[in-house]
């Protein structure tokens, strides 16, 4: 509760100087609680315009930024790069995972919130990033794991980071939220409503705890520790009144 009444200030604190100074202000890289927290403080922040932003469609950390063209006469963007890092010798290259670049990064002693998602392609790593750490990670990431690196530092999102979903079709017995996670990720439906409780489901940026809660069809769910998807909608009623339904799921 600390944690939360800190970053509401902190929040506050940059939506006011925009607004007093004129100026664009940006925040570090908020986690998926952190931005269900901004959300929750829309009526707050009604003063002034406001946007999320990670990198490219998709991300879950996200960067907050107050003001617009509309009312400071200008564009601004988000202070992001993407720092692209591959195996030098690609057919030698180890089989890396999220874990092993996140390490990588984190041995440099660098704070969380300057870095946003960690994408991760055949081994090649796209790490979105503040603007001011971009050279830094580009001049130390010389490894991860076993594997020599190579690095480059783009504004541009690389379009093999861009997100990449495998389309899915299951039947439920109901449309209830919790219902359809449990089937996305092969769960009993009391271990989906545990998760609910414990603050680990996010339709759309926020937390969700609604189990009985019913989605709508382009709706983002992203569930803490299995991953995320978009949901397609109602596709069409069994014989047996059982419901089959779509989803997108990010890879």
């Amino acid at each position: 509760m600390k944690e939360n009444e800190t970053l509401k200030r902190r929040v506050l604190d940059l939506a006011n100087r925009c607004y007093q100074q004129n100026i664009y202000t940006f925040s570090g890289f908020l986690n998926a609680a952190e931005v269900s927290d901004v959300y929750s403080m829309e009526r707050e922040l009604d003063f002034i315009p406001w946007k999320l932003f990670g990198g490219t469609e998709g991300c879950e950390r996200q960067m907050l930024r107050f003001g617009s063209e509309e009312t400071l006469g200008y564009e601004e963007e988000f202070p992001i790069s993407c720092v692209v890092i591959r195996p030098s010798a690609p057919k030698f290259a180890e089989d890396l995972s999220h874990r092993d670049f996140l390490g990588a990064l984190m041995n440099l002693g660098i704070e969380r919130d300057v870095l946003g998602d960690i994408i991760v392609r055949d081994s090649v790593g796209y790490v979105f990033c503040e603007d001011a750490m971009a050279a830094y990670l580009a001049d130390n990431i010389t490894q991860v794991r076993h594997t020599v690196m190579t690095t480059e530092v783009t504004k541009e999102c690389p379009g093999q980071a861009a997100p990449q979903f495998l389309e899915e079709e299951f039947v439920v017995s109901s449309n209830r939220c919790d219902a359809i996670i449990a089937k996305a990720y092969k769960l009993s439906r009391t271990r989906s409503t545990e998760l609910f409780h414990a603050g680990k489901i996010f339709v759309n940026g926020r937390q969700y705890d609604r189990n009985s809660g019913i989605l709508k069809s382009g709706d983002i769910v992203s569930v803490r520790g299995f991953g995320k998807f978009v949901f397609r909608g109602f596709l069409q009623e069994t014989k047996k009144g059982r419901i089959r339904v779509g989803i997108a799921r990010y890879v």
